[in-house]
């Protein structure tokens, strides 16, 4: 009989893009001191920030990189091929551990990688919960006392995030689909240690297990969406069952808006730029509006605000037309979670964001950095509610005929019906050792 505790956790992220960050936001409530950073926090030692930090460095500077031609790409895609995702079938065992995942285990071993900051949590051990793999590798390796639980971030994940000896690991994992429970199976993780999930979001987006502040955006959301009426003319009996409404909007309750995120490295934000000189015409008409999210990165937010001058539009700025900037992460994670309560359509590479659909919000998706986002690319796809971009310089054009045609408000409805909602609400109930209470995930899609 598992021991019972008291609700509160130990929170442990890492500072290296926002992904591993956005996953941990949604439980900070039950974080004991706040959620604790691997690579940041107060007292680390030196060795291992070190390690960290060329990680990260690494990552970020070869992320930047693709956006040189030629080049650039193939710098990424050599490093890429290092952390690999392989293909799923044929079905085979995978257990045998990579390249990655034991360089990963030999800074753990060999430096005592981590060290310190398990020791730090034994003093008062209760359940850790790590959006990073190697957190968890490092709890198990140093003895941690209490129960080890990791969060996946991607629809489909390398070999990396099972331990080098998955059948004697002590590691849980909350899976966000059906593919990662799949996929950790064949890493050689016992199925008893797998729990589906969904991947975990925002509260104050869902409005509590009823979703009703989910169901009250949406229904307002699809009205932006389908500018012609035809879809809400083909399934309104559907919608309103679905979203538990006797009587759908009339009207919208925010003019139609488009938010494009760059991700945690800061990479494609010329996508926003020329987005911007193709959407003139329709901000001047007042026809949509555009936020632009520049996240942390002070760079990109200069880069908006130039962008929005050379394409004649400063006088929206503000109006018609905002940049989110927050230098905090936590404030960044809390004003963008607002934003998308009015958000229509979200433009970003298919990152952690790919699991954000579960709102209502169809994606369109600019072109993937990375294995795992080309995973996530698919899970989009399969799932229906991404879209890959068009030619940025014409969206004027392609969106608005999406709009016409009712596609969006499709994509909109397929990701609410298909998409795992209640990951948050899983986990807690999990971490309460109450997994009966955990929402079934009911959808028909394999991946």
């Amino acid at each position: 009989m598992p021991k019972k505790h008291n609700h509160k956790i130990w929170l442990v992220t890492v500072d290296m893009g926002y992904g591993h960050q956005r996953a941990t936001f949604p439980l900070q409530h039950l974080a004991q001191g706040g959620v604790i950073s691997a690579n940041t926090y107060r007292g680390i030692p030196d060795s291992d920030r070190k390690i960290w930090e060329t990680s990260r460095h690494l990552y970020e500077f070869i992320s930047r990189l693709t956006r040189l031609p030629i080049i650039g790409q193939k710098a990424f895609d050599l490093y890429d091929r290092f952390q690999a995702i392989p293909e799923f079938y044929p079905k085979r065992d995978l257990s045998q551990p990579t390249l990655q995942l034991k360089e990963t285990m030999a800074l753990v071993k060999s430096r005592n990688w981590g060290k310190h900051l398990i020791d730090k949590l034994n003093k008062k051990p209760r359940p850790l919960v790590t959006s990073f793999f190697a957190v968890a590798f490092m709890a198990e390796q140093f003895g941690y006392k209490g129960e080890i639980y990791c969060i996946i971030c991607d629809a489909d994940i390398a070999r990396v995030w099972a331990d080098a000896k998955p059948q004697n690991s002590r590691i849980n994992y909350f899976a966000p689909c059906y593919r990662v429970v799949e996929r950790l199976k064949l890493y050689g993780v016992r199925p008893e240690k797998i729990f589906l999930t969904g991947f975990p979001l925002p509260k104050e987006n869902l409005g509590g297990e009823n979703l009703s502040a989910l169901r009250h955006d949406l229904g307002h959301r699809l009205f932006n969406l389908d500018s012609a009426g035809r879809y809400l003319k083909r399934y309104h009996q559907n919608i309103k069952e679905h979203l538990k409404m006797k009587k759908l909007p009339e009207k919208h309750n925010h003019p139609f808006t488009v938010t494009f995120a760059v991700g945690g490295a800061g990479a494609q934000r010329e996508i926003g730029a020329k987005m911007l000189k193709s959407l003139k015409q329709k901000i001047e008409e007042k026809a949509m509006h555009l936020n632009l999210i520049a996240g942390t990165h002070v760079d990109v937010r200069d880069y908006f605000i130039k962008a929005v001058a050379d394409a004649g539009l400063t006088r929206h700025l503000g109006k018609e037309i905002r940049v989110l900037f927050q230098p905090d992460k936590t404030k960044y994670f809390a004003e963008f979670n607002n934003w998308l309560r009015t958000t229509d359509v979200l433009w970003t590479k298919p990152s952690e964001l790919s699991f954000y659909p579960a709102l209502g919000i169809p994606i369109i998706m600019a072109p993937p950095i990375g294995s795992q986002e080309k995973f996530n690319r698919l899970w989009l796809k399969t799932i229906g509610a991404g879209i890959s971009q068009n030619d940025p310089r014409y969206t004027a054009e392609w969106l608005f005929d999406w709009l016409q045609s009712g596609w969006l408000a499709q994509a909109a409805m397929r990701g609410f019906i298909e998409a795992p909602r209640f990951g948050t609400y899983n986990i807690e109930k999990i971490l309460a050792h109450k997994p009966q209470e955990a929402q079934e995930i009911k959808t028909l899609m394999q991946y």
